[in-house]
């Protein structure tokens, strides 16, 4: 097999561009991000409009209007207040749930000129409190932080990375307790994903310790939950299991304080403890209770997560086929293919490949579920 080059693995750019654009910490993050979203959409100038247009569509026109109209503040001269920041909110969260319901390569090029032309304004406004100022960098640094997750969901990691640290800026810069620990927390996620462990312990560690005593229980639990699985991957295996069972304790705990707005990002706290808890456990070797944590995290999510419920069956669906359950894995997949519908995410895409190789020996013994599901298979990746 010939040896995959960095820009392959959307590690580095390819040849003529600018290869350090958003690999550094600026005093304004504003002026690495400008350029950057500037580059975006000139490369994908065949994309602008179309998503700009489904995205549109998808929300009421009304709606829209009224947020224009609270974002103009900046462009008036008036001081910006609170109603300006829920309104940032308002339409961040609706780009999330956007993301969740239909993958990271929908809607991307709208969010991009919504955080240029709208938010970016904004930031650099005039606030009628230090307080206001704070939660509006922090609710940019939410957006520019879904940016890094659906540049992660195409398979661009370098561009995630980027994003990604222009979102710590962002946070570090509103000083809002806990958020810029919670997008350490982030990559180091991404580094265990991608199997560059370097800084994963120390990012999970430092993060936990910016937000412990800061945030809700649930929030903290969150950071626990990554912690404990890069012990996991550290072969750290009492430690591990101790603080995954330190997360469960805090979701069970009185919640108390409200969970902060970014700390949202993939939706409710428990689920996403579920799921983190089952990638410890498949870490440590227990995949009975690896795939009992991906089924309860996927039990635990509204149907508007399409994309993170079907992520989660598959891996269980693969944990149960590692145990010799067949049928049983061919039951999971089949549901996790049912959240995929209208789902464009090379994730899922590559989740459902990875399925196909694994059932082709069921196949080719005639395991008649097996070979209904490679069916499904073949037309969803013609279609999708």
């Amino acid at each position: 097999m010939a040896a995959c080059l960095p820009f392959d693995l959307g590690l580095a750019p390819y040849e003529g561009e600018d290869d350090s654009l958003g690999l550094s910490l600026n005093d304004d993050p504003l002026d690495i991000l400008l350029p950057m979203w500037r580059r975006e959409l000139d490369r994908r100038r065949f994309l602008t409009t179309s998503a700009s247009s489904v995205a549109a569509a998808g929300l009421p026109l009304s709606y829209v209007q009224e947020i224009a109209s609270r974002t103009a503040a900046a462009r008036t001269g008036q001081s910006i207040g609170m109603a300006e920041v829920a309104a940032v909110r308002d339409m961040v969260r609706l780009f999330s749930e956007m993301d969740e319901r239909h993958g990271g390569q929908h809607g991307r090029s709208a969010l991009v000129q919504y955080l240029r032309d709208d938010v970016a304004p904004l930031c650099r406004g005039r606030f009628r409190t230090d307080e206001i100022r704070q939660h509006m960098l922090s609710a940019a640094s939410r957006g520019v932080h879904l940016l890094g997750w659906k540049g992660y969901d195409a398979g661009q990691q370098g561009l995630a990375q980027r994003y990604y640290l222009q979102s710590y800026a962002l946070a570090v810069e509103s000083g809002i307790p806990g958020h810029d620990g919670f997008v350490m927390r982030t990559m180091a996620m991404q580094g265990l994903k991608l199997h560059r462990p370097e800084h994963c312990q120390a990012l999970a560690e430092t993060g936990l310790n910016r937000a412990r005593g800061k945030v809700d229980v649930q929030t903290e639990a969150l950071f626990r939950v990554v912690h404990a699985h890069t012990l996991a991957k550290s072969r750290q295996r009492h430690a591990a299991v101790t603080e995954a069972e330190r997360a469960r304790t805090l979701l069970a705990a009185d919640c108390g304080d409200e969970v902060p707005f970014w700390a949202l990002a993939w939706g409710p706290p428990a689920a996403s403890v579920y799921s983190r808890n089952a990638k410890v456990y498949e870490t440590l070797g227990d995949r009975r209770a690896a795939a009992e944590q991906y089924a309860r995290a996927a039990a635990s999510r509204p149907a508007t997560y399409a994309r993170i419920v079907a992520l989660d069956l598959v891996a269980s669906a693969e944990l149960q086929l590692k145990g010799g359950g067949i049928e049983q894995a061919c039951a999971t997949w089949n549901r996790a293919m049912d959240q995929m519908n209208g789902v464009r995410s090379v994730r899922t895409r590559k989740a459902v490949k990875r399925m196909r190789s694994d059932l082709a020996r069921f196949r080719a013994r005639g395991v008649r579920c097996a070979a209904e599901l490679d069916e499904r298979a073949v037309e969803f990746l013609a279609v999708i």
